[in-house]
């Protein structure tokens, strides 16, 4: 869940354009104010399409654990607090994750699906396994 809220952080910040919207603070409803209540103060002062994109997010909000809701704000509060340069870097850094993390979820898939056959391979079979634990009890016979 962090790693879709982080997503959709990065998307909604990532995509800002110079063209102001006329959507107000004031024309959102309750729920949405209460999602993005971190950037009232600059609500207005957000292009357009930063702003279709955050209201998309709104619309999760009230799905959220209010654990999650915590998340999202504090996230949204940080984000907007990150100069130009440091959004980008961000972003950069991100896509690198994302990669590091397909990879990662793609080799362990690999590995799951081979490691039943890697573990039946190279098991001992039942019967070899008693005869080396029957051989190590019997007690030995001198030889005359």
């Amino acid at each position: 869940m962090k790693y879709f809220i982080t997503a959709i952080l990065l998307l909604v910040f990532g995509f800002a354009q110079p063209a102001y919207a006329a959507t107000t603070w004031q024309s959102l409803n309750a729920s949405q104010r209460e999602a993005l209540l971190p950037l009232a103060k600059q609500w207005e002062k957000l292009p357009d399409l930063q702003q279709r994109n955050l209201l998309r997010m709104a619309k999760h909000y009230p799905n959220l654990t209010p654990a999650q809701k915590q998340r999202f704000q504090n996230k949204l509060i940080a984000w907007s607090k990150l100069t130009p340069e440091q959004r980008k870097i961000a972003r950069e850094r991100y896509r690198s994750l994302s990669k590091d993390e397909l990879a990662k979820r793609q080799e362990k898939q690999k590995l799951s699906v081979a490691q039943p056959l890697a573990v039946s391979i190279s098991a001992p079979s039942p019967v070899s396994s008693i005869s080396s634990v029957e051989s190590a009890i019997e007690p030995t016979q001198p030889s005359h």
